[in-house]
């Protein structure tokens, strides 16, 4: 049965290589890549199923049984992300076959979605911190093609700089692997924590935690965003979409599994510490995505407001913040994507970016105009809309802990989120239409309806919070007791 565990990577990884020889199929790509990507959803159903039966799932490769061995583990918290991915992989796959066009398309495109999809999936389920750095590489890997694909200028402009930032941050990585290695002799992620707990997280130690703490916060934007705007706005929609839905998340992820399962330690030290980065990352978002007057610019600034929010309930680091952390994580996967698909499509109809260069769209797309406005209601909190039971959690969580400044930044970023969107909505849709009927542009069914599929996503989320709400609760409770995995990795028969 644990050999199920794998799969949500193995799938797309050999649909990938599978398309590698079908370059000039490209209705077959289409299809094989949408039923990889549905396949692992379905897979991540039964796993997600199976572990509220059974417990912590637990794969060794080849045999060897921890310490010692390649493993992966899936819990609550790893497998409702693989989930969501699949998800929202499915929604944006359907959204590029109508705009991706036939030049990338022919350039193994979906190829190197499905390996993007593939390292994503591995970093959330492995249990091993030198497997994680493995799974980064093949999910960057990945990107890196896809930022460039298609060769346009401000592509190789900004790739330049994502490229750069990402192989530094790698290097850090390896680095830490190996002084932490040095330090306790093993790098399963379970292991780790019996060791450290042993030994004590001296000063050393506490060290090498800050090294992982800059690469988790290089690697998904808190504090150390200035790469982000630029290499998430210069690839096409349905790429940008898949990075703003998915590659911060894995940073983020890493940071809440390392900082609650193996440096929990000296939580006055990495914990304020990430408190403070998580303060002033949400105040950059929110300077800069009100002094934009650029789509693309104000929502991927949007993109770093959320990395701070969510890592609040990490530095708050109460089982009811991390609760809504997670609900706000899995929210944001969802709504990230469904903001870039409509700020794309936005674009593709006026051919513009500046938002003053718009007016009047609801007048001739009104359902792209309204499923605008649910987004922008969505993301900043307003219930029963998905961002809402997130938000309510962090903030009840951040109350417990007395972290009120923590508390107020978090929601005064959410007004800047409400604004920055407003002067969207009110400058773009709201007015005089400026698109003649001789001019219009054809809102087609295949780019609207992706959008509408995640808009009902988020509603549903919202609604219908309670069908999630066990998981997410086993999921906080796991985080905040790391001997529940302990037992599950190093005690564990399966």
């Amino acid at each position: 049965m644990n050999n199920i565990v794998v799969l949500p990577m193995v799938i797309p990884l050999l649909a990938g290589v599978i398309l590698i020889f079908l370059r000039s199929f490209v209705k077959v790509q289409r299809v094989l890549s949408l039923l990889a990507v549905i396949a692992t959803g379905v897979v991540s159903i039964s796993i997600l199923n199976a572990i509220q039966s059974e417990g912590i799932l637990r794969l060794d490769f080849g045999g060897w049984l921890p310490p010692y061995g390649i493993l992966f583990v899936a819990d609550s918290f790893s497998v409702l992300l693989v989930l969501t991915t699949a998800i929202v992989s499915t929604i944006i796959l359907l959204y590029a076959f109508s705009t991706i066009g036939a030049t990338r398309e022919n350039m193994y495109f979906y190829s190197f979605v499905l390996f993007l999809i593939g390292g994503v999936n591995g970093s959330f389920l492995t249990g091993d911190l030198f497997n994680l750095f493995v799974c980064f590489e093949v999910m960057l890997l990945a990107s890196y093609v896809l930022i460039t694909l298609g060769g346009r200028k401000v592509q190789l402009v900004e790739s330049i700089k994502y490229v750069v930032i990402n192989v530094l941050s790698s290097w850090f990585f390896l680095l830490g692997i190996a002084y932490l290695y040095g330090s306790v002799g093993t790098l399963n992620m379970a292991h780790l924590s019996e060791r450290i707990a042993e030994v004590g997280q001296g000063p050393l130690l506490t060290t090498i935690s800050l090294i992982f703490l800059i690469v988790f916060s290089l690697k998904s934007g808190l504090l150390l965003y200035f790469w982000l705007p630029g290499s998430y706005s210069a690839p096409p929609t349905a790429i940008a979409a898949l990075f703003g839905a998915l590659l911060t998340k894995v940073g983020i992820y890493a940071m809440f599994r390392t900082f609650t399962l193996i440096f929990y330690h000296e939580p006055s030290i990495t914990h304020t510490l990430i408190g403070v980065m998580a303060a002033l990352t949400m105040i950059g978002g929110s300077i800069g995505a009100i002094a934009y007057k650029d789509v693309r610019q104000i929502v991927t600034y949007n993109v770093v407001i959320t990395i701070g929010f969510i890592l609040v309930g990490l530095a708050v680091s109460t089982e009811v913040a991390i609760m809504g952390s997670i609900y706000y994580l899995v929210h944001d996967m969802i709504i990230k994507a469904l903001l870039f698909l409509l700020a794309g499509t936005m674009i593709y109809l006026t051919g513009t970016s500046r938002i003053e260069e718009m007016s009047g769209l609801i007048r001739n797309y009104p359902a792209l105009g309204w499923l605008f406005f649910l987004t922008t209601l969505s993301l900043a909190g307003i219930p029963p809309l998905s961002g809402f039971i997130g938000k309510l959690y962090v903030g009840q969580g951040a109350v417990e802990a007395g972290s009120y400044t923590l508390l107020a930044i978090a929601f005064l970023s959410s007004m800047f989120v409400l604004y920055s969107l407003l002067q969207i909505f009110m400058n773009a849709f709201w007015g005089e239409t400026i698109i003649s009927e001789d001019e219009e542009t054809p809102l087609q069914n295949r780019l609207l309806l992706p959008c509408v599929v995640l808009g009902i996503g988020t509603i549903a989320l919202g609604i219908g919070a309670e069908s999630i709400a066990a998981y997410v609760s086993d999921a906080a409770t796991t985080l905040m007791n790391p001997q529940i995995y302990i037992d599950a990795v190093m005690n564990g028969n399966r």
